[in-house]
């Protein structure tokens, strides 16, 4: 995952220009939706400097927002602009976008190469066809000899197919992952072909733009489809050499990370950029440079064999408290949840400060990240002294049935913190999954201390307690119905619903012993 690899051709070449990339402003947190917001025209001269050294054209989707400077600021970058209009339910808004269109193509003749009338409005179903292709006659009558069209995923191009005779080019997206049957990044660039093939057929006589293909940098998987920086930079080149050989134009979604997106469409939706949202806009895949999912793995490495040292550590120390000596089992429980911690406690660190958004999302990742962190270094000093692991009722039932060790009320802690965090997540894998990220490099970390520690020191008699049970009887539920759901091809979730289930089976093997007072 971390070994860095070089392609044969590189994705982004100073030598060979982009025919056109996806172009939107925003930083930070700067939203679209955003009343009244309007992008400093310094902020897109600046981002238009960057891009004329790796594409001769953007493509937008507005002309709100200030993006009616942009034909004038990428002129002079010297940018082609396929300027795009937002359409969709408030006509009044429509006008407005057509309307200020209109002006810039008369404006700038020489910088707009296309117009483009709306972008996947029959996909959100927010205008019949029949009205879209008034609204693109309209446009047309307007702008000359600029070329109009209209662009949406391929699938419904098939569907509405009088919009062809209403355009100047056929503009389709193919975004292999997501299709509804996902394609992996190995056949990501053959599938784009294969579509663009079909509907040279389906519309023939007319160009046919790619006016959407890329790969995701970063987020979950999608059946066997897996977003990350190596596959995105594999599709990208992929696709790119495919267009230069056939002679198809391509443009490319999309420039810049778009954090805004991650509200809607998860970690996914904000990592399709070639560049780096913020900072300093860095280009992912510098050309000549290897290509690393981890940029960052002798760092993560370091990290993670001092966290395994410190389990071996505590496990240690806890020896020099205790008069008799360990069975060997337990020196292979401390092993294993020390390997286990190690080895992904770089991932956990990535997947953290790649997926968490907002207050809710930094919250329940940080408790989840310190879970898998102490849990195994708690379990190592609660296996030396050869004690189990705690039930919810010693933890939080009635002051009799309390523990009285700290150590006990710490490990009880951490199990209930990654009880609910796995709960909650695999409730919502069941309930609404498609945008939800897998956490499996902290579940891994949390939950196999826990179980090694119940499968080594626990009660053999007593009744099983009413909390456990539950728990365990949702998360197992929900691992079935997700491992169906997903589909055995998503590794991530597969790696996720067997640890859901290894927490089922840590629950279900409690019990609660109550020593006659």
């Amino acid at each position: 995952m971390a070994t860095p690899i070089t392609l044969a051709h590189a994705p982004i070449d100073p030598a060979a220009k982009l025919e056109c990339v996806s172009y939107a402003p925003f930083r930070g947190t700067q939203n679209p939706l955003e009343p009244g917001l309007v992008i400093p025209p310094e902020q897109m001269a600046q981002d238009f400097a960057q891009l004329a050294k790796v594409t001769d054209c953007i493509r937008t989707y507005s002309v709100g927002n200030g993006l009616e400077r942009v034909p004038e600021l990428a002129g002079k970058a010297g940018l082609k602009v396929m300027l795009g209009i937002w359409i969709g339910t408030n006509r009044l808004d429509n006008r407005i976008q057509m309307e200020t269109a209109i002006a810039l193509a008369e404006q700038y003749p020489d910088v707009i190469s296309a117009v483009i009338v709306g972008n996947e409005v029959l996909l959100r179903g927010e205008m019949t066809a029949a009205d879209l292709v008034a609204n693109i006659a309209y446009v047309k009558s307007k702008v000359g000899k600029v070329p109009v069209t209209y662009a949406d995923v391929w699938e419904f191009w098939l569907k509405n197919r009088d919009v062809y005779a209403a355009v100047d080019f056929v503009t389709i997206h193919i975004l292999p992952y997501w299709e509804d049957f996902p394609i992996r990044a190995r056949y990501a660039a053959g599938h784009v072909n294969a579509i663009r093939q079909r509907m040279a057929i389906a519309f023939p006589n007319k160009e046919i733009l790619i006016g959407e293909t890329g790969w995701p940098s970063a987020g979950r998987m999608r059946e066997g489809a897996l977003p990350s920086r190596a596959n995105q930079a594999r599709v990208v080149s992929e696709i790119l050499q495919m267009a230069r050989q056939q002679k198809f134009r391509v443009n490319l979604i999309e420039a810049y990370d778009q954090p805004w997106k991650r509200m809607w469409e998860g970690t996914v939706g904000g990592h399709w950029g070639l560049f780096y949202a913020d900072g300093d806009r860095a280009l992912k895949y510098p050309p000549g440079e290897p290509i690393s999912n981890f940029p960052n793995a002798k760092i993560y490495a370091a990290a993670g064999m001092g966290l395994s040292v410190l389990v071996f550590g505590v496990a240690l120390l806890t020896l020099r408290r205790r008069p008799w000596s360990p069975r060997l089992s337990s020196w292979i429980t401390v092993a294993i949840s020390a390997t286990a911690a190690g080895a992904l406690l770089g991932v956990a660190i990535d997947k953290m400060l790649v997926e968490s958004l907002g207050v809710g999302g930094w919250t329940v990742n940080i408790l989840l990240f310190a879970a898998a962190v102490l849990s195994p270094l708690v379990v190592a000093n609660t296996v030396m002294y050869g004690r189990g692991l705690p039930t919810f009722l010693e933890l939080m039932g009635p002051r009799d049935d309390r523990t009285g060790s700290r150590m006990q009320r710490i490990l009880g802690l951490l199990l209930l913190v990654t009880v609910v965090l796995a709960t909650q997540t695999a409730l919502g894998f069941v309930f609404d999954p498609r945008y939800r990220d897998f956490q499996f490099a902290t579940l891994t970390m949390a939950i196999v201390p826990f179980l090694l520690l119940t499968a080594l020191n626990r009660p053999t008699s007593g009744k099983r307690p009413i909390a456990e049970s539950v728990f365990a009887g949702t998360l197992a539920i929900s691992a079935v119905y997700i491992g169906f759901n997903e589909g055995p091809a998503n590794w991530q979730s597969l790696w996720t619903c067997g640890l859901y289930l290894l927490l089922a089976l840590t629950l279900s093997r409690a019990r609660v012993v109550r020593i006659p007072g």
